[in-house]
């Protein structure tokens, strides 16, 4: 993980770009990310989905 001071914007991009390509996430990387996450109030994430 990146140091704290872009942590929130590093996993707003790492769900980002799984949402625009559409990529599976296992169950450990869902909960690592939504642990992570907890420590970030208040992002909201943009993407588009890739064709």
């Amino acid at each position: 993980m990146p140091v704290p001071a872009v942590c929130c914007r590093y996993i707003g991009e790492w769900v980002a770009t799984k949402h625009r390509w559409g990529l599976a996430v296992d169950q450990a990387e869902r909960e690592a990310l939504l642990g992570y996450a907890a420590g970030c109030p208040n992002v909201n994430l943009a993407f588009e989905r890739a064709s």
